[in-house]
């Protein structure tokens, strides 16, 4: 199984010195120089990890992380920045950060912490490629079915979810049965475990 290194930084010379750097260790790489057009990819190799700087004007290493992250996807990221504070070290952790690191990197270093996270994300490709999967369906939902699908969530039977939302409680079961077929779930318990696995029921 291939495994890929993602770089996105904005710095042409930095992405050279990091290319040839994991190239000579075998690593497929691929590179960025603009968030956006790394973020237009349609899907992401799995296992892969991902190096990202996060001093990138107008759109920074975090909120790439955060686009990942709403997308479903749990690729290991390391951020890179030549500024390192401890503030920004305990918001890049807050950010699910495998690693933080400060240019300049010492290439033993890097190696490394590059193993530790592919290694991680072939130990976790099943888990990941399923949130993706699940994280898709569940965008396909409208406010009404997410707000809806909430309320399913937490308990309420379909005489309740009625009143909640002020439709009758036939038009209920009609967008409870349409958005457990949006999700490909045939019981309340299985749309719960669906829930947890997308990190919805500590909003309730």
């Amino acid at each position: 199984m291939d495994k890929i290194v993602y770089i996105v930084d904005d710095d042409q010379s930095v992405i050279n010195a990091l290319q040839n750097l994991l190239g000579s260790e075998g690593y497929l790489v691929s590179t960025f120089t603009s968030p956006a057009d790394f973020l237009n990819q349609a899907a992401y190799v799995t296992p892969s990890c991902l190096i990202v700087d996060l001093n990138m004007p107008g759109f920074d290493g975090f909120d790439v992380s955060l686009h990942l992250t709403e997308r479903g996807y749990a690729i290991p990221t390391i951020f890179l920045t030549g500024h390192g504070t401890i503030p920004i070290t305990v918001r890049a952790m807050k950010a699910g950060a495998f690693e933080f690191l400060t240019k300049p990197v010492m290439p033993d270093d890097l190696l490394k912490v590059v193993a530790e996270a592919l290694a991680l994300s072939e130990k976790s490709a099943g888990a990941a490629q399923e949130k993706v999967m699940l994280t898709e369906r569940y965008h396909s939902l409208t406010r009404r079915e997410n707000e809806l699908m909430q309320l399913v969530i937490r308990g309420l039977l379909n005489k309740q979810i009625a009143a909640e939302m002020g439709i009758s409680e036939i038009t209920a079961k009609v967008h409870k049965r349409r958005v457990m077929e949006k999700l490909q779930v045939r019981s309340v318990s299985e749309l719960v475990r669906m829930a947890e696995k997308l990190g919805l029921l500590h909003d309730n």
